[in-house]
């Protein structure tokens, strides 16, 4: 295959996962077959997400059990970007910058390693849709738009995200205004995410959280700011509409975990 005709993707799997309370390793390899139970059997989330991201370099960016992680993909070709400071995604994406430097291809896909149900016509979907776009964001609908981040769109363009705890406050009128969530994945042009990415840089949101029972002030970077820088300067933000909720459903807990087996197992079944 051509160089130019592969894409770049980068998937974020260095968090700790604090809300899958029952698994102390990285939840990026938790099976979507279990066995003895939820937390034991094959296929790990991380390898269905390889399998179906387009073709092209690969670089996994990690931190929490990383040693783990790099013995379960050894061979699979991948760079690994470590964050050594889980300072928000936006800091996740800063850590494969170099990475990114190297590339020859003209086009990257940005995932999280827990969303193992996406198929590889979206991922093709959102690649198609950058056109003359610097990015595009993976949209989805649902019933209960509650804790997700919203896409703010004009047209045909995405404005920016404005997240839960900010749009929550918002009249009924002009929540109802919001139609697509964010999923969390995007696809982009390497030229004008590298060059956003300084600006990321230079902007940390300075948030208080409490780390070994003491609340410290640290700094977060965030890849949902992108879109807002972009579209100030007049660059076009667009977004594709994943095929329901279920496909970008993260595993972020027991529950979730259950789901996303149980739906694995029906697609096998189709």
């Amino acid at each position: 295959m051509e160089k130019d005709t592969e894409t770049a993707s980068v998937i974020l799997a260095a968090g700790r996962g604090s809300r899958m309370k029952e698994f102390e390793g990285n939840k990026t390899l938790l099976p979507l077959v279990p066995a003895k139970s939820p937390f034991e059997g094959s296929l790990p989330l991380l390898l269905e997400i390889l399998k179906n991201l387009p073709p092209g370099p690969k670089a996994l960016v990690v931190n929490y059990k990383k040693e783990t992680l790099i013995k379960a993909t050894r061979g699979l070709d991948l760079t690994y970007c470590e964050q050594l400071v889980l300072n928000g995604t936006g800091g996740a994406l800063l850590a494969a910058q170099e990475f990114l430097e190297k590339q020859e291809c003209d086009q990257l896909i940005i995932t999280m390693g827990d969303v193992p149900l996406v198929k590889k016509a979206t991922y093709s979907a959102l690649l198609k849709n950058l056109n003359d776009k610097g990015l595009v964001v993976l949209g989805f609908r649902s019933q209960s738009k509650k804790q997700y981040g919203v896409l703010e769109i004009q047209g045909d363009q995405v404005q920016k995200i404005i997240e839960w705890n900010y749009w929550k406050t918002f009249s009924e009128e002009k929540q109802k205004t919001f139609e697509i969530c964010n999923s969390g994945i995007y696809a982009a042009r390497k030229d004008v995410l590298l060059r956003y990415l300084s600006v990321l840089a230079s902007r940390p949101h300075r948030v208080h959280k409490e780390i070994s029972g003491k609340l410290v002030e640290v700094e977060e970077f965030f890849i949902t700011d992108l879109v807002e820088y972009m579209s100030d300067d007049g660059l076009p933000v667009g977004y594709a509409l994943a095929r329901d909720e279920e496909e970008v459903m993260g595993v972020d807990d027991l529950p979730a975990l259950l789901k996303a087996q149980g739906i694995f197992k029906d697609y096998k079944q189709i």
